[in-house]
């Protein structure tokens, strides 16, 4: 599980990088504003994907994900990526959860 939520929360600190230009050029955003509220979503993707031994991980990753699809009040298209990560976010936490689920009965019953 923590390596598929590593790898979403790794990608999306690159398009929340990326988006601060976007907000500056397109919606006329103000840099003073800009890069803290992008660059800051994407240092904390980044800390959140290295405290995901933790559950502090976790509920930081979703802080994330709820300030990626709230950018799409300024950049339309952020509605879209945001929503993408989000889904992305979930579906790494189901799927990660089944994956140990089954190694673990894998492993009860002996095999390697």
């Amino acid at each position: 599980m923590r390596s598929l939520a590593s790898i979403v929360l790794g990608f999306e600190s690159i398009v929340l990088a990326l988006v601060t230009p976007v907000m500056i050029s397109v919606a006329d955003v103000r840099p003073a504003v800009a890069v803290p509220v992008c660059l800051g979503l994407a240092v904390l993707a980044i800390l959140a994907a290295g405290l995901l031994r933790y559950q502090l991980g976790y509920v930081l990753g979703s802080v994330v994900q709820v300030g990626a699809v709230g950018l799409g009040f300024v950049v339309s298209v952020m509605f879209v990526l945001g929503a993408a990560f989000a889904a992305f976010w979930v579906a790494a936490i189901v799927l990660g959860r089944r994956i140990e689920e089954a190694k673990k009965s894998h492993e009860q019953l002996g095999g390697v």
